[in-house]
């Protein structure tokens, strides 16, 4: 299969903007997969989080960092097409940190304040910011659905400090208000397949869902191989991270569907 490529262009957008945008990384096949596994996974479904905004309401997530299993989970975060990209915008070998899925429910979803990713995960005495994640649109996302939100350039600040707020951990408000008169806002809309490359101090935050569309989303989370940080359960220090074939999505994808629908696979 051939293999995804970033161009120096999109290379130098990244390191600029602190963000990439990649449309249609994955087909529609993939997506569909992952959509409907992520809905029937009992399993995951035990696992899942729910986090309040600060106004109280409620968005869920699940997330583990299990690199050994053979499900679509693992072949999105094994995949060439991001991990490759990841080692190309980051100028070092990767491993994989966590991966969730994030989901807001139609009309009840909660905001996620404005956070960096390094804002929390410094505490895990990572010592270099030189951190980032793929965000896979698995539904539509849009304004109506709290899409990601971001400010360009934001990840040249550095750490910001971050406090409790409901639930959360966010960004210091004041802070923030200051960065906002001088960097642009920018919606992520994307696709299903759609995927957004964002650097781990890079500020982002998402408004509730106060439409009638859910707003699924997996979000594959990486370190690079000369960031050492503390080993804990969900962010854990270097483990090498082997590559799979990208065909291997839909494998797995397919597998993993007919076996939730309880047909043995032959």
């Amino acid at each position: 299969m051939h293999q995804y490529q970033l161009t120096e262009t999109q290379i130098q957008q990244f390191e600029e903007d602190g963000y990439l945008i990649v449309e249609d990384l994955f087909d529609s096949e993939e997506m569909d997969l992952l959509l409907k596994i992520g809905k029937a996974d009992q399993e995951k479904s035990k696992e899942v989080h729910a986090s309040k905004d600060a106004a109280g309401r409620e968005s869920k997530l699940w997330l583990t960092s299990e690199i050994d299993r053979e499900d679509i989970y693992n072949g999105f975060c094994h995949s060439h097409r991001i991990v490759d990209t990841m080692e190309q915008v980051m100028g070092d070998e990767v491993y994989l940190y966590h991966y969730k899925m994030m989901v807001k429910e139609p009309r009840v979803g909660g905001a996620w304040e404005w956070h960096q990713d390094y804002g929390y995960w410094y505490h895990n005495d990572a010592v270099y910011p030189d951190m980032a994640s793929c965000y896979i649109a698995v539904d539509t996302a849009y304004k109506g659905n709290g899409c990601l939100q971001v400010l360009r350039g934001s990840h040249k600040l550095g750490r910001i400090e971050h406090g409790k707020f409901g639930t959360q951990v966010g960004a210091d408000p004041e802070r923030v208000g200051l960065v906002s008169e001088h960097l642009d806002l920018v919606y992520c809309e994307m696709s299903p397949g759609t995927a957004l490359f964002f650097h781990a101090n890079l500020l982002h935050r998402s408004d509730p869902n106060e439409s009638e569309d859910p707003r699924w989303s997996l979000i594959c989370c990486y370190n690079t191989k000369h960031n050492p940080c503390k080993d804990r359960p969900g962010h854990p220090s270097y483990n090498f991270l082997e590559k799979w074939d990208d065909s291997r999505i839909k494998e797995l994808g397919r597998r993993q569907w007919t076996e939730m629908q309880g047909t043995v696979v032959s």
